[in-house]
């Protein structure tokens, strides 16, 4: 527990100073993170950080961080626009090409699972960009969000927690911590978004931070089927006591994006 609590605080005092800086700082910090997630998958599908594949998923997921702004930027010193979708798809080709030049040992299966990973985690952390770039409430609000609902869901699933969520997936979470941490979330975030307006009205924003809830909590339980498929018990080491970087973004990479489908990142 002391070495989880350091890991914390430490952690914390980093982080959250880049967030509040933004711009390039975050910008690398975020490709930085996508390249260690991106390693975490390829070690746990057995492959070498030095192979083909992780190499091409890790510089992907990467540059698919980068936000609208540099692309634009990047594009008015092309002859030839570049767009993120596009870039997507070269990958895409050279991990289909991969197959053939192996000869099948690297198949695909294979290729559809390094090409999900780097969508996975490409896109989640490229919209953790485009919300600090919609301002610095705005990030905090989802961030917040999935703190309020992780912590909310432990402390009452700890409590009063008796009804499995997903036994198969994650023993440990309840309905009862789940539903707590959705309704603490809701109520402290209707506190924020008083105080700090968002994209929509008051009633519309209760209603958002609800979805979002949800959804980090399923970002959660994506994560840990990802690990009980591949028999492990973090993704990764590099946050002694906490996992990998897989372990703790899990929810953010799903709430982001669709913070952005919903309207939320203006």
């Amino acid at each position: 527990m002391k070495t989880r609590v350091i890991t914390a605080v430490v952690a914390l005092a980093v982080f959250i100073p880049t967030l509040v800086a933004g711009g390039v700082i975050l910008q690398a910090v975020a490709a930085i993170l996508a390249v260690i997630a991106m390693s975490e998958v390829a070690l746990m599908r057995k492959r070498l950080l030095v192979s083909f594949e992780a190499i091409i998923s890790m510089l992907g997921a990467a540059l698919m961080t980068l936000p609208n702004n540099v692309w634009n930027e990047i594009n008015t010193k092309l002859p030839v626009p570049v767009h993120a979708s596009s870039l997507l798809y070269i990958f895409v080709l050279l991990m289909l090409l991969h197959t053939v030049v192996t000869k099948n040992h690297f198949n695909f299966e294979d290729a559809g699972v390094f090409t999900l990973a780097m969508m996975y985690v490409g896109m989640g952390f490229h919209f953790f960009v485009q919300a600090r770039e919609a301002g610095l409430s705005v990030i905090f609000y989802g961030m917040l969000i999935v703190w309020l609902t992780d912590s909310g869901a432990y402390l009452i699933g700890r409590k009063i927690g008796k009804t499995p969520l997903a036994p198969r997936i994650s023993p440990n979470k309840t309905w009862e911590g789940s539903i707590g941490g959705t309704i603490l979330a809701m109520v402290i975030m209707t506190v924020y978004v008083y105080f700090f307006p968002q994209a929509y009205s008051m009633p519309v924003m209760i209603l958002l931070t609800g979805i979002l809830s949800v959804a980090g909590q399923y970002g959660d339980l994506i994560e840990s089927g990802l690990k009980r498929f591949y028999k492990v018990k973090d993704s990764g080491t590099i946050l002694p006591g906490h996992g990998g970087i897989l372990d703790r973004f899990d929810s953010m990479l799903i709430v982001m994006p669709i913070l952005f489908l919903l309207g939320g990142l203006r």
